[in-house]
């Protein structure tokens, strides 16, 4: 399922208009199962199934067909693909969506091989943790990088106004008038947008805002959290993998009895080098030591 999760994760967010309801959803389907995330902007749903989910709930909803897990996700990925970027559907297929106690069904009416297809959705409410991976770090990485870029843009137009400036010193005029511009003053310029201008832009409404404009820098910003995340466990597991083979090499060398048992049939001397399986530090010659250098090292 890591791939549902990491996949769903790099999706954009969509905006849907469903009668009455207006959601922000992202959907990510393979054919092993497929993951669902959908908000109103008060509530965040999610669903995330595998194969056998999809078997058994073809098997309630369409009772006269019948096809593999991998054909059913197809089409519901051809039926949601096209609602979620907003273009037309192929065939004709209708969404609703119910409320259930917490919970929130998307309904889906098509036809498949010219039958009648139908598939509900249940989601259920997610929990704060995925809350936090799709939404709340995310902002709070977007809210970082766009203030990083106005910083950017400020030091930018502070030496736009020094170039100018050296023009104006050196006896350049302006040919047209209205292409003037005061210095910039950063702090002004911050108190005059305070008061004038962020009512309107930090209006979130139904959050289509936030779906038309902002999809690009949101992606950038998960795909960045991918990419730290996947350095992070790189760096990790194989020191914990090397770890765990040099105890366990010790281990077997401390436990080796020095005279074999009688009883017990011979070790057999590897011909061919293992193969090495539990890290990049193991040392596999270890294991070609003969028994009597074994027996010198411990005596």
């Amino acid at each position: 399922m890591e791939e549902l999760e990491q996949g769903l994760l790099m999706q954009p967010w969509a905006w849907l208009q469903l009668a009455e309801n207006s959601l922000l959803a992202k959907a990510y389907i393979t054919k092993q199962g497929y993951a669902l995330l959908v908000s109103d902007l008060q509530q965040v749903w999610h669903e995330q199934v595998d194969t056998s989910v999809i078997s058994q709930r073809a098997k309630e909803l369409n009772k006269r067909l019948t096809a593999p897990p991998a054909a059913f996700l197809c089409h519901l990925d051809d039926l949601l693909c096209p609602l979620l970027k907003d273009t037309a559907c192929p065939g004709k297929a209708t969404f609703s969506c119910d409320r259930v106690a917490e919970a929130l069904i998307l309904r889906v009416r098509s036809e498949l091989s010219g039958l009648p297809f139908y598939w509900n959705f249940h989601c259920i409410l997610a929990s704060p943790s995925l809350v936090s991976q799709h939404l709340i770090r995310p902002l709070m990485g977007m809210s970082l990088a766009l203030q990083c870029q106005v910083r950017d843009l400020a030091t930018l137009l502070h030496m736009k106004d020094l170039e100018i400036q050296d023009y104006q010193e050196s006896g350049a005029t302006l040919s047209r008038d209205r292409l003037k511009t005061e210095p910039f003053e950063e702090n002004s310029f911050l108190g005059q947008f305070m008061v004038e201008k962020l009512p309107e832009a930090c209006s979130v409404g139904d959050g289509k805002r936030f779906v038309t404009n902002l999809q690009s820098l949101y992606m950038a910003v998960t795909r960045q959290e991918i990419q730290v995340g996947q350095k992070l466990r790189g760096t990790e597991d194989p020191q914990a993998s090397s770890s765990a083979s040099s105890q366990g090499t010790d281990s077997q060398l401390l436990n080796q009895p020095e005279e074999p048992d009688s009883s017990a049939p011979p070790l057999p001397v590897p011909e061919k080098e293992p193969t090495v399986t539990s890290g990049p530090t193991q040392r596999p010659q270890l294991l070609k030591v003969k028994r009597k250098k074994l027996r010198g090292l411990f005596s």
